[in-house]
């Protein structure tokens, strides 16, 4: 055996890397996102003071970079390489995993331009210093909105497909019992966080507070 057979194949690591990363920061990105952004379900007053309370995180320049902003170009930019160079056969074998496959290509693309405009719009142009005001201005608008569910439903999709993608990569789903366990839980992640994306949208469309008796317990 050759020194370059007995070694990992690279684009195998970086499959793995790529995997790996769409959890981890990735998926943990978006996690914190919803949960910040679910302070609008609250109140205005708690949206702010969660942003601001977001922007003096010690050494954030860095961890941004380090942790969200580097992981999530090589994610995305790795998918899309993926996604060019692979080939779906869903016509002619209509099976489950395939169509999976399929979906789990274009919702990326899609997430990946949403989270990517998000990001330019929302920190950059803000100096993340966005408000609830901004932000309710701006989904008055009906393509905004819409572009913003859009994006909500595919990242949310994309993230519960990729947790049962992952699992099974990486030897954690190796049965059949445990890749459906993966599979199940991949739906739940994929729908709470599609609900609860959606209903931050209707508080910010319609200044809907449905937690407000929080703020006074």
């Amino acid at each position: 055996m050759s020194a370059t057979e007995s070694q990992p194949d690279a684009s195998y690591l970086l499959r793995k890397l790529h995997s790996l990363t769409g959890i981890l920061p990735v998926g943990a990105f978006l996690a914190e996102h919803f949960w910040s952004n679910s302070a609008a379900l609250v109140s205005a007053d708690k949206y702010n003071q969660t942003s601001a309370e977001l922007q003096t995180i010690p050494f954030r320049i860095f961890v941004e970079w380090a942790f969200i902003f580097l992981p999530m170009l090589f994610h995305g930019g790795y998918g899309v390489w993926i996604w060019l160079r692979g080939k779906s056969n869903v016509s002619q074998y209509p099976w489950v995993k395939n169509w999976l496959y399929t979906a789990q290509r274009y919702t990326g693309l899609i997430a990946f331009v949403y989270i990517g405009w998000h990001l330019y719009t929302e920190r950059f142009l803000t100096q993340g210093r966005s408000t609830y005001a901004s932000v309710e201005q701006d989904l008055q608008n009906p393509l905004f909105l819409t572009f913003f569910a859009i994006g909500i439903l595919a990242s949310s999709f994309h993230l519960g497909v990729g947790i049962w993608n992952f699992l099974c990569k990486w030897g954690l789903a190796a049965t059949v019992r445990a890749q459906r366990a993966a599979g199940q839980l991949g739906v739940l992640v994929g729908v709470t966080f599609s609900v609860v994306g959606i209903l931050i949208l209707i508080s910010f469309r319609f200044d809907w507070h449905p937690f407000a008796s929080y703020i006074n317990k």
